[in-house]
């Protein structure tokens, strides 16, 4: 330590003892930070442990200055040092060493609050510079961060039945989630620097139930979707176990399901694991899984995201054709993987697709016209060409005879489907519409012909 720094300092002892005027305690203060400075302020020293572990002894003395102890005296946290005696004390670990620094922090702080006890009860290494630092000491309010300055340690929550949650928030994925420009509060109402209320949960389930409440305070749009929605009826049937707003999207690193349609897909797997694995060996949960493909449609895009009807209902059944027209009526999308458009106008055009639509305008409940996913297939929706072409036309002729009791084996092909017909694929009825596409014109314009004539005659005549 400087010897005229150590000089000053006893003749300012001297000088306080034969009655010379006191300085201001700023001064003081001032006085002493400088010389503990005079060592403390060079970046190179370091505490060297018993387990070999190093901590920098650096103290920066703007942001000491800043701090909360500002006011202070380094002495009145480091008792027993001063410019005359600065003992050595040896420590094992550099952990061991913080948390007795720390109890030097209870002679003038006790616990804020019976939340603030609980959390470091809970937390049995949680040391009180963990979270307010040392020198560059902030104040609750005076840190942008004060929530995860405790929140980013292992802080655990017990509810009345036993079951323990852990309250550990990783900033980072704040940070990238949609709500990253969002305060803690916006969502935790009620919480801020100053009141933190202890709030009690006989579950962990309640207590997801109940924050979940909370988005509608942003999203009422979406809420007002979900109470119309299988799940809310689910939940308000007391079966606690239905899906909330979290356990779509999640607490804190919550993301656009539009963007990433894998991602979205799996949060339906929590429940509906079965159905999610027989996806994934579809057409489309093939494309989404090993393509990376966002065309494909996910759950949400077919059964939606918040007003999810009830899958079993004849309502949702005749809403089958239009479901799978939004994607394969779209010309745009089906010309970029080679698919025509036409498969969906023709249905609509034949005698499943005409009757299905009149049941939807009369609103009459039958269940008894193909539609779509009876011949294709629901969650398990394979190619029409290729290696599963034959399985799927077994499972065809099965749904046909539902209906056609003494269909052949050829009768699925017997009927034309989807597909426009070719010389080469149905040469007969080929031949036939393009003689009708002959033919009826010609006698269109012949009709005309002949009635002209005979009024041409007719007024001749006259």
């Amino acid at each position: 330590m400087p010897k005229i720094k150590v000089l000053l300092f006893v003749a300012l002892l001297i000088a306080q003892g034969l009655g010379a005027p006191i300085l201001p305690a700023g001064a003081a203060q001032a006085a002493e930070a400088d010389i503990c400075l005079g060592c403390h302020g060079g970046k190179d020293i370091l505490i060297t442990f018993e387990s070999g572990e190093k901590l920098p002894a650096f103290v920066d003395g703007e942001a000491l200055r800043g701090s909360a102890h500002g006011a202070l005296e380094c002495s009145d946290c480091h008792g027993g040092f001063s410019a005359e005696k600065h003992p050595q004390r040896k420590f094992k670990t550099r952990r061991g060493f913080k948390a007795q620094a720390s109890g030097i922090c209870r002679q003038c702080h006790t616990p804020r609050s019976a939340t603030h006890k609980k959390m470091l009860l809970d937390v049995k290494d949680l040391i009180c510079t963990d979270c307010h630092g040392a020198h560059a000491v902030k104040t609750a309010q005076g840190s942008e961060n004060h929530c995860t300055d405790c929140h980013r340690h292992g802080i655990v929550m017990t509810f009345a039945g036993g079951e323990k949650l852990s309250l550990q928030v990783d900033a980072g994925e704040i940070k990238r989630s949609v709500h990253s420009m969002l305060r803690c509060y916006d969502c935790h109402f009620g919480f801020s620097a100053e009141e933190h209320p202890r709030r009690a949960f006989k579950s962990r389930r309640d207590m997801t139930i109940i924050n979940s409440e909370g988005c509608r305070r942003c999203h009422f749009d979406k809420y007002t979707k979900t109470l119309e929605g299988i799940h809310f009826d689910i939940l308000s049937q007391g079966n606690l176990n239905a899906p909330v707003c979290a356990d779509c999207h999640g607490s804190h690193s919550i993301h656009s399901g539009r963007k990433e349609k894998l991602l979205s897909a799996k949060r339906c797997e929590r429940c509906h694991s079965e159905i999610y694995g027989t996806y994934l060996q579809s057409v489309h949960g093939n494309a989404l899984v090993s393509e990376r493909n966002q065309d494909v449609p996910v759950c949400s895009d077919c059964h939606k995201a918040h007003d999810i009807a009830d899958p079993r209902t004849v309502d949702f059944r005749n809403m089958t054709p239009e479901m799978c027209g939004n994607c394969h009526a779209n010309e745009a999308l089906m010309a970029k993987y080679g698919l025509s458009t036409s498969v969906v106008k023709s249905y609509l055009e034949d005698f499943h697709g005409v009757t299905v639509s009149f049941y939807k305008k009369q609103k009459k409940a039958v269940r008894h016209i193909a539609v779509c996913t009876d011949c294709h297939g629901i969650h398990n929706i394979t190619k029409t060409k290729g290696p599963d072409a034959a399985a799927l036309k077994e499972k065809l002729l099965e749904r046909c005879r539902k209906c056609h009791p003494n269909a052949t084996e050829n009768f699925p092909d017997a009927w034309m489907s989807h597909y426009e017909p070719t010389f080469k694929r149905a040469p007969l009825v080929y031949i036939v519409r393009a003689g009708y596409k002959i033919f009826i014109p010609f006698m269109v314009i012949g009709l005309a012909l002949q009635i002209l004539l005979h009024i041409w005659r007719y007024a001749v005549n006259r």
